[in-house]
C-alpha cells in the first residue's frame, strides 16, 4: 500500500478501514459472532491455533507448514520489509528462525509462500496494488533449511508473465506431487487460476497461462496429497476437488474464521487441519479441522498448548454451537458490504482528476 501513488493509495486505506468497520458492524450485528472472531471458532470451542509474536512480522501474508520440522509455519511480512523469510513456533508462537534471501532483486511486494515435493520453499513475489501495471513479477525458490537458525541463503530466482496481461494476485501454490505452480489473482472482475510451465526456468520469462475462474482470494493451498485445492479470501473460503490438474465444482465452503484483513491459509503437515492467518501485529492463526480427514493434531504436531479444537469445519453434519443460521446471518451482511466496498471504490477510480 506504501507503494502506490495518492489517489489509489487513499482507496486502499479505505478499503482497509471500511473492511474493518464491516466486520466490527457483523459482531454486533449477528448473534455469536463476537465468540466467533475472538476464538476462531463457534461460541463455546475455545481458542485454537497460536499467536505470532515477533514484532518484525507484521504483515503476515503468506504460509506453509513445515514437513522436516513438526509443528513450525513458515510466513513472510507483505511489502518493504526485505529478502526475509520467518519460521515460526506453533508451540510457543516464537520465531525460530528467519532467513535472508540472496541472490535475488529487492523484493516489491511479497504475498505468499508454499512448499514442493523437492522440499523447496517458493516464495510469491506477486503482488500488484497497482491493480496490474507490473508486466512482470517474480517467484523465489530455496531449499527448507534443515537446521532452524538464522542463516542466509541464495536462492532462485523465476521471472513470471501471464498469458493474458497484467494482474494482481495474493496466492501462489505449488502441487504437492506434480511440482507445478499455480498463481490464483485477485479480482473482483477477473479472478482466475493460472498454471506455470511444468519447470520453472529462472533463464527465461515463465508464462502463466488461465485455467480456471476463482472468486476473491488471498491465499490458497493444496492438501498434503495434492487432492484438495483450498482458496480464501477476506469473507469466504472454499475447498475444490482436485483433478487432472483442475479443481472440479463449485467446491464447498470452508467455516474459515473473520480474520480482518485475512491473508494466508495452508494445511497442517499432516492435512488434518487448515491454518488461516492474517496480517497484523501480534496476529492469530486459527485451526480449522478438515472433515473426514481423521483427528490429527494439526497445528499441535510440535505439543503446542494450542492444538486446534472443534473450531468449526467445514460442511460437518449439524449446525455449529453458534448456529447455522449466524454464519449465514453475517455471510448476507458481510457479502452486502463487500458489494457497496467493491461499488464505492469503482467510484473512487472514475473520479475525474482535479
Amino acid at each position: 500500500m506504501r507503494l502506490l501513488p495518492p489517489p489509489i493509495a487513499f482507496s486502499a486505506a479505505f478499503s482497509a478501514a471500511f473492511c474493518a468497520a464491516v466486520v466490527s458492524a457483523a459482531v454486533v450485528l449477528v448473534p455469536g459472532a463476537a465468540a466467533f472472531a475472538a476464538t476462531g471458532g463457534p461460541s463455546g470451542s475455545g481458542p485454537s491455533g497460536f499467536t505470532i509474536t515477533d514484532p518484525r512480522i507484521k504483515e503476515s501474508s503468506g504460509l506453509a507448514a513445515s514437513r522436516i520440522h513438526p509443528g513450525v509455519y513458515w510466513t513472510h511480512n507483505d511489502s518493504d520489509d526485505g529478502p526475509y523469510v520467518y519460521a515460526v513456533d506453533s508451540a510457543t508462537g516464537k520465531t525460530v528462525a528467519r532467513v535472508t534471501l540472496t541472490g535475488i532483486g529487492k523484493p516489491r511486494d511479497v504475498e505468499a509462500i508454499s512448499l514442493g515435493p523437492d522440499g523447496a520453499l517458493y516464495v510469491g513475489d506477486i503482488g500488484d496494488n497497482r491493480d496490474g501495471t507490473w508486466d512482470h513479477v517474480w517467484i523465489y525458490r530455496f531449499q527448507e533449511p534443515k537446521q532452524l537458525a538464522d542463516t542466509t541463503v541464495k536462492a532462485e530466482q523465476f521471472t513470471v508473465r501471464y498469458e493474458d496481461g497484467p494482474r494482481n494476485a495474493e496466492a501462489l501454490m505449488v502441487h504437492p506431487v506434480t511440482g507445478r505452480v499455480y498463481i490464483g489473482s485477485k479480482s473482483e472482475d477477473k479472478g482466475g487460476l493460472y498454471e506455470g510451465p511444468e519447470k520453472l526456468s529462472a533463464s527465461g520469462t515463465n508464462v502463466f497461462r488461465r485455467v480456471a475462474g476463482l472468486p476473491w482470494v488471498t491465499d490458497g493451498a493444496f492438501s498434503p496429497d495434492g487432492t484438495r485445492l483450498t482458496v480464501r479470501g477476506y469473507f469466504l473460503a472454499r475447498t475444490y476437488p482436485w483433478k487432472d490438474g483442475r479443481p472440479q465444482g463449485e467446491g464447498e465452503r470452508v467455516d474459515a474464521p473473520w480474520q480482518g484483513q485475512a491473508e494466508s491459509v495452508t494445511y497442517t503437515a499432516d492435512g488434518s487441519a487448515l491454518m488461516f492467518g492474517a496480517e497484523g501485529a501480534s496476529s492469530r492463526v486459527v485451526a480449522v479441522p478438515v472433515p473426514g480427514a481423521g483427528g490429527g493434531t494439526g497445528a499441535g504436531a510440535s505439543g503446542g498448548a494450542d492444538a486446534p479444537t472443534g473450531a468449526g469445519g467445514g460442511q460437518a453434519d449439524g449446525p455449529s454451537p453458534a448456529g447455522e443460521g449466524s454464519f449465514t446471518k453475517g455471510a448476507l451482511v458481510l457479502a452486502g458490504a463487500t458489494a457497496a466496498l467493491f461499488a464505492a471504490k469503482r467510484l473512487f477510480r472514475r473520479r475525474p482528476k482535479p
